[in-house]
């Protein structure tokens, strides 16, 4: 590597709590819960991390969660946690080895920072655009609290080497394991041995590129806010600022849910048309029991309390465009634009989404409510997919991937001074 190139990634000095306390801070991403039910989670729990991630629960129920009055209650509730000895600062730079455990599932990658200069790059690849609104919170909130506390999670390419040395670094003890109210079991290891975190350091930052899974908005904030700090100047080329939380898992071990869709409307069809003009594209079969497809080009749906398999004719799908091809992209270009007349999935009020770890239940319930009148249950999209795309320097559809299990918040912060 250039002495003058940034390494891909790095270890950091990590804001973490006690081991005696983590299942007490440890909270939901930032993201997958409402301001009401954070609320419901965060009762009783005041160390819980939910009082830094979603401070506006602090605060009037009828604030509005971007307003300045949240972003400094989320750094009071911070400093409250460092003050009270909940959170300590390691005394060195470390890299933390992070396993999740879901059911029969298990998946072990590593806490590190990774390189703004090289996401600004494409060497840690993007696969989605990021919304301005989202973007901006994420820019506050790091500025307010001087400091990332929600990791974006990264995917590395296939290495053995990689698998065998944080397979080394969890026989002993962890400093955090708990078990979440979702179920899911989250167990942290500290590595500091010097020569321990070399060799992952040398391992990780040869290889060619890292894929964003999830946390784009993350991602971008940290470099917004890397950009700034440069223009303000005084700002070390190795500063903290040019890195930003992540935690990197070998692909091969991440696994990829279904997001599922659901319309409000038929667009003026009659269920009869609805269906003949389904026809014209796909082979259309009714069925007994809920569509969960096995296989990449095929479809489910749910509608008037009834179940079909769709497979889109294979003429209809561009195989050598790696995001036309995707099945998120077919269903939209066949189905959801021509016949439901829906061409902007984010913008559409008649759709919404539905991941796929809520189960097919709760597309029939959506549908039998009258709340949707329509509903498609979809495979899941590949993470080799998802690399293609990234790789094609593309983008994919909104809402083409939900990831499970999800990683937690307060573990492991960045601070970056």
């Amino acid at each position: 590597m250039n002495p003058t190139t940034p390494p891909l990634i790095r270890p950091f000095a990590a804001l973490r709590p006690l081991p005696e306390q983590a299942a007490a801070v440890a909270a939901p991403p930032y993201d997958v819960l409402s301001s009401k039910e954070a609320r419901i989670r965060a009762a009783g729990k005041p160390y819980s991390f939910l009082h830094i991630s979603k401070a506006e629960i602090d605060l009037p129920e009828n604030i509005d969660p971007y307003a300045p009055e949240v972003y400094a209650k989320s750094a009071e509730n911070l400093r409250r946690l460092i003050d009270d000895g909940i959170l300590i600062r390691e005394r060195k730079p470390c890299y933390y080895a992070y396993r999740l455990v879901m059911g029969e599932h298990a998946q072990t990658g590593l806490i590190v920072t990774a390189s703004v200069a090289h996401y600004d790059n494409n060497r840690i690849r993007k696969h989605e655009f990021t919304r301005p609104e989202k973007e901006d919170d994420r820019v506050r909130q790091i500025e307010a609290l001087n400091a990332q506390t929600g990791p974006a999670l990264l995917a590395h390419p296939d290495s053995d080497e990689a698998e065998r040395l944080l397979a080394e670094a969890t026989s002993g003890a962890p400093i955090a394991d708990l078990t979440a109210d979702d179920g899911i079991r989250h167990t942290v290891w500290l590595i500091d041995d010097e020569a321990t975190i070399a060799r992952i350091s040398a391992v990780i930052n040869a290889m060619p590129v890292l894929y964003i899974a999830d946390g784009h908005h993350r991602s971008a904030a940290a470099s917004r806010i890397a950009e700034s700090r440069r223009k303000a100047g005084n700002v070390a080329s190795d500063a903290e600022s040019e890195y930003f939380l992540a935690v990197v898992f070998p692909a091969r071990q991440m696994r990829i849910f279904d997001y599922n869709r659901v319309v409000r409307d038929l667009n003026g069809h009659s269920l009869d048309s609805f269906l003949k003009a389904i026809g014209e594209r796909c082979t259309v079969t009714p069925a007994q029991t809920a569509v969960k497809p096995e296989h990449v080009g095929e479809f489910g749906m749910y509608v008037a309390g009834r179940w079909y398999a769709l497979a889109i004719r294979p003429e209809l799908i561009p195989v050598q465009d790696p995001v036309r091809r995707l099945d998120v992209s077919v269903l939209s270009e066949q189905i959801l634009g021509p016949v439901l007349g829906i061409t902007d999935l984010r913008r559409d009020a008649r759709i919404d989404f539905v991941g796929g770890i809520r189960g097919l239940g709760e597309l029939e319930k959506r549908v039998d409510s009258g709340e949707m009148a329509v509903a498609f249950s979809m495979y899941p999209t590949q993470l080799d997919q998802l690399m293609s795309v990234a790789d094609a320097g593309e983008v994919m559809p909104p809402k083409s991937t939900w990831f499970e299990p999800k990683l937690a918040d307060g573990l492991a912060s960045h601070v970056l001074d």
